[in-house]
């Protein structure tokens, strides 16, 4: 379960350095992109891994205890990814909120690769 654990771990970091790079986009052009052909599909994508990873996060978190991983912080993450997922393609997100979550949201990631490899 780790190994996918940490499969998905790296696939939403991977997705969350997309997020920033879709919005940086999105403010310096002001142009939100295509409904059914960019921000569906892609958020589709993104979800499928998310719920995944939720899930298995929290089976794993039901088998073992961790001093700085909790099951609320697994689902603030998650809905934060969700979030991200859309917002970042419009150019008129809140860029400190949207920020905030971003970092947050990376910095979680890697903490639980860092409890995993240990």
């Amino acid at each position: 379960m780790e190994s996918t654990i940490y499969e998905l771990t790296e696939r939403l970091l991977t997705y969350n350095t997309s997020f920033l790079n879709y919005f940086q986009l999105a403010r310096e052009t002001g142009e939100k992109q295509d409904f059914h052909q960019m921000i569906k599909p892609f958020v589709d994508e993104v979800m499928a891994v998310n719920n995944e990873w939720k899930s298995l996060m929290k089976k794993w978190l039901a088998d073992l205890t961790f001093k700085h991983i909790h099951e609320k912080q697994v689902e603030t993450t998650a809905d934060h990814i969700e979030k991200l997922a859309i917002q970042c393609f419009f150019p008129e997100t809140s860029k400190s909120r949207f920020l905030n979550s971003q970092r947050t949201v990376e910095y979680f990631l890697r903490e639980i690769l860092k409890v995993i490899k240990t």
